[in-house]
């Protein structure tokens, strides 16, 4: 193994800086995947709301349960930087297999726009998210430790200060991909015909992915690399294993109680390692709650991000894509932590007042609950508003044929005839233009914009007005009876659609409506209607169900509080695991951090199947609820927690005196000798050995 060679910039090791890009890049493919997951899952595997949610903390699950093999094959094999590289390899497939399973003119054998073959969509899209959480959960558990073995031991400033910069460059690439990923996916591509452009919303994450690669490998030579030191995740269970039993076996009252439960395990291991595993145990315990948080904060990109495709998202010139709210998250992540690491500890500090790591992350737990009660009240209000939609669908429209003569509808996949005063019999899906053949002529519509669900009726009137139609129109409720007379709806996206009239000699007249989520319009062509300048004013719009009024704006505040209990939660974490670890075992610890927010999604799932509540917005109070009471527990054990100098008490231990060992030696070979000959011997032997130990200091 390489050592790095000594340059420093402004006190810091160069090789972090490409630590830092590398994590940059590795985080924009991540989180640039991510961000379109769930809308990826509804709208073109075409999963309900319910089935995508579970689908996709599944997969976060997974993403924060593999650390803990990252971390076996760095620490046991190949080191962290060997282990980076070949995760990172595996992390790029699946990326590029993602994307190629998006690809939907891949089954699209009658170029109607919906893959024939949905199967085998899904089962791609499957292997590429696992070898995702492979690459990605493996290398998580060694890029941050990784970058903290690049300073020395005088820079505890710079590596404190680092983990600040390391969150920041994950930060800016989650801002970045959920800015950039959602206006890829809005755009259309194909070969046959135009969708959604998923296959590009994944295929830009995966070329960062090999930036990413690149980057980390390019900085090869000048990263300080620690060699493996031997499988520490089996060696710390095999430990804790034969303490317990050594416990449970001298469990009568003759045996002495030890000052630790850990300490039973000193017939057989070196008390260095005793003291590590006790370390690394202290800081696990206090781990127990903390899954209660990530349950609440990874649901910005499942449930949050569902609530906003419920909401209005226009920003004046700019309509907000349901998935682009994400980056909120972001963005505040920039904004606060400098203002939390330049202003407000130094602020506290110099105020005399004790914020230490654990009481930040109390308080972030805290401002998680409040962010979920905000999203409750905000989910109150949609609810009132929120229409009764008779399916899943983008969104619909219906059509009635008051024409004296045959209508024949082509909308994409999905065409019908109409006769004179009748109606089509089912909904059916529309994402794109449609035709209206009217006999000699024709009426195009299309260059409708993407978003939300709207619903639009369009009449062509006959030579004679018919008044009640109309009146019937606007009284229409969705789940109503349609009769004869009507059509049912097919989908419109949300935004300013423009619809193009078109005759046979090439007259054309654009109307533009604009559609709001879940509205229902009404647009009647009347037989007056004729091509000119001024065309569009004879088309008359009839609101049938007005638009949900609720602004994506009201999400910020839930937005703010959840990310201010980030910074202050998991960028304390962070550095508090890495602070409070043995030096051996810094990984272990970051994984045993990651997999709280495995268990964190599980919950998710968990409590999301236990409680089955017909309100979305009282889950969101259960949650917040939950995690009000583990705040509370988490308090009283912080409060009982005493901080660690993991070197101090290494070095303790790392001279073992030579007696010691000898000693010890002897005791195992007495107790081998006992267990194959003399079972008794083997119970004396044992208790000599409790006695002589209960006589030295325990930790």
């Amino acid at each position: 193994f390489s050592r790095r060679e000594e340059a420093t910039v402004c006190g810091y090791p160069i090789s972090i800086f490409f630590i830092v890009v590398n994590e940059f890049c590795e985080r924009f493919s991540y989180y640039g995947m991510r961000a379109v997951l769930v809308l990826y899952f509804k709208y073109f595997l075409r999963w309900d709301d319910d089935f995508a949610t579970t689908i996709y903390h599944t997969f976060v699950a997974l993403c924060y349960l593999t650390p803990i093999l990252g971390a076996i094959v760095a620490d046991s094999w190949l080191g962290k930087f060997k282990t980076i590289v070949y995760l990172s390899i595996v992390y790029t497939l699946g990326q590029i297999v993602m994307a190629i399973s998006a690809i939907h003119d891949i089954t699209d054998s009658n170029k109607d726009g919906i893959p024939d073959n949905m199967t085998f969509h899904v089962a791609l899209s499957m292997v590429g998210l696992i070898l995702i959480a492979l690459g990605t959960g493996g290398i998580k558990p060694c890029v941050a430790a990784f970058g903290g073995d690049q300073f020395e031991d005088h820079q505890e400033k710079q590596r404190s200060t680092f983990f600040s910069i390391f969150y920041l460059s994950i930060n800016a690439g989650s801002l970045l991909s959920t800015v950039i990923t959602p206006i890829l996916r809005a755009q259309e591509c194909g070969i046959h015909t135009q969708q959604k452009c998923y296959p590009l919303a994944f295929g830009v994450p995966a070329a960062l992915m090999v930036v990413a690669l690149i980057v980390f490998i390019v900085g090869s030579g000048m990263y300080n690399k620690t060699a493996p030191q031997g499988n520490i995740i089996v060696q710390v269970c095999k430990c804790i294993g034969f303490a317990i039993k050594n416990r449970f076996r001298h469990r009568a009252r003759e045996h002495p109680c030890r000052t630790h439960w850990m300490d039973w395990a000193e017939e057989k291991y070196d008390k260095l390692l005793i003291a590590q595993v006790k370390m690394v145990l202290k800081v696990l315990f206090l781990y127990i709650p903390l899954p209660m948080f990530w349950a609440l904060f990874d649901q910005q990109g499942s449930r949050w991000t569902l609530q906003a495709t419920t909401m209005d998202g226009d920003f004046g010139a700019l309509i907000i894509q349901p998935d682009q709210m994400q980056t909120v998250n972001p963005i505040l992540i920039l904004v606060l932590v400098p203002i939390m690491d330049s202003l407000v500890y130094p602020l506290i500090s110099k105020c005399k007042l004790n914020f230490s790591p654990l009481k930040r992350m109390t308080v972030g737990m805290f401002l998680a609950a409040l962010a979920f009660i905000a999203a409750a009240l905000v989910q109150i209000q949609i609810d009132q508003t929120l229409p009764k939609f008779p399916s899943s669908t983008v969104g619909q429209a219906k059509f009635i044929n008051m024409v004296n003569r045959t209508l024949n509808i082509n909308a994409g996949p999905n065409s019908f005839t109409l006769e004179s005063y009748k109606a089509n019999e089912e909904y059916f899906n529309f994402n794109g233009p449609f035709e209206l053949n009217l006999g000699s002529g024709n009426a195009f519509l299309g260059n409708i914009p993407a978003g939300t669900r709207a619903t639009v009726v369009i009449i062509q009137n006959g030579t004679k007005p018919r008044p009640t139609q109309v009146s019937t129109l606007g009284t229409l409720e969705f789940g109503n009876t349609i009769t004869n007379n009507m059509s049912e709806y097919v989908s419109v996206p949300q935004g300013n659609a423009q619809f193009h009239i078109r005759d046979n000699r090439g007259q054309e007249c654009v109307y533009t409506q604009k559609l709001g989520f879940g509205s229902s319009y009404t647009l009647i062509i009347p037989p007056t209607f004729a091509f000119g300048p001024n065309c569009e004013n004879s088309i008359q719009p009839v609101v049938d169900i007005k638009p949900n009024t609720i602004h994506m704006a009201w999400q910020i505040p839930q937005y703010f509080l959840i990310t201010a209990g980030e910074v202050v939660f998991s960028v304390t974490g962070l550095e508090f695991s890495y602070s409070q670890a043995p030096s051996n075992m810094k990984s272990v610890l970051q994984a045993g951090w990651l997999l709280t927010v495995a268990v964190g999604n599980i919950i998710v799932l968990i409590v999301a199947e236990a409680a089955t509540l017909p309100d979305q917005w009282a889950e969101y109070i259960l949650f917040a609820s939950l995690l009000i009471l583990v705040c509370i527990i988490f308090a009283v054990m912080a409060y009982f927690y005493t901080y660690l100098d993991p070197a101090k008490i290494e070095a303790e231990f790392a001279h073992e005196e030579p007696e010691d060992k000898e000693k010890r030696k002897s005791l195992e070979m007495a107790k081998k000798d006992s267990v194959e000959h003399h079972k008794e011997d083997r119970r004396s032997s044992d208790s000599s050995s409790d006695e002589e130990e209960t006589k030295q200091t325990k930790i």
